[in-house]
């Protein structure tokens, strides 16, 4: 069997509305709305991050660690059908993503920190989760809450998705509370585009999005909606 991990691309922008609305008119003729899209054309996600007691996960990132890793809860439209437990490493500009599927049980026995379901189990996941949860005491660390609009292509596996509406919970770490206080974290009409594939963008695609190296950001939700919590003035960097 072959366990190698696939890296993805992946790109991160600042876009502003009208940037948005020129990009989206263009995609929406030539590429595949996201499953998980609804009526509107977008959904609502929701995650809970994990980090440590020292906050490595935060630190990592602010220091540009090049090989790093997050753990991660995630919902989609305030909905228990389908909870995913994620685990995206990184290296550079490349990403893995890997997840498994929690019941709404098994959810609530890690908030709980009963650990023993995750050992036991076949997934290895699971079994990875485990022993970061109880040897580097993993714990629930920050909401991020959006909503966002994808278009999908088969070739190169593309994704190109818009996250508008980015918010934190700030304290609050109960991923199905719908009434968690939740604050914007981010200036409108500013949105975030990401543009991930595995092997090549296709030249028509770089020639819509007509997007240049030079406004590329090294953009991390978790991060902005840690600020929002941070302890140091270095954080902000």
């Amino acid at each position: 069997m072959n366990n190698q991990k696939t890296f993805r691309h992946e790109l991160k922008y600042y876009i502003n509305y009208f940037e948005y609305e020129s990009l989206r008119t263009k995609l929406k003729c030539i590429l595949d709305n996201d499953k998980f899209s609804g009526s509107t054309g977008d959904y609502h996600i929701r995650s809970l991050y994990f980090d440590d007691l020292h906050n490595s996960a935060l630190y990592e990132k602010q220091a540009g660690v090049l090989t790093r890793q997050k753990f991660r809860i995630r919902i989609y439209n305030y909905s228990d059908d389908v909870i995913k437990l994620e685990k995206k490493s990184r290296i550079g500009q490349f990403i893995n993503k890997e997840s498994a599927r929690l019941t709404l049980q098994e959810y609530h026995m890690v908030r709980d920190q009963e650990y023993g379901f995750l050992r036991a189990s076949k997934n290895s996941l699971f079994n990875e989760f485990y022993f970061h949860l109880t040897s580097n005491k993993l714990k629930p660390d920050v909401i991020v809450d959006y909503v966002r609009e994808a278009y999908i292509s088969k070739l190169s596996n593309i994704r190109i998705t818009f996250d508008k509406n980015l918010r934190t919970g700030l304290s609050s770490t109960d991923l199905f509370d719908r009434a968690v206080p939740t604050i914007d974290v981010i200036e409108r009409p500013v949105l975030v585009l990401e543009i991930k594939y595995d092997n090549f963008l296709p030249n028509h695609l770089r020639n819509i999005l007509q997007l240049s190296s030079s406004q590329r950001f090294a953009i991390s939700k978790f991060v902005i909606c840690k600020k929002f919590t941070k302890f140091n003035n270095w954080e902000d960097n």
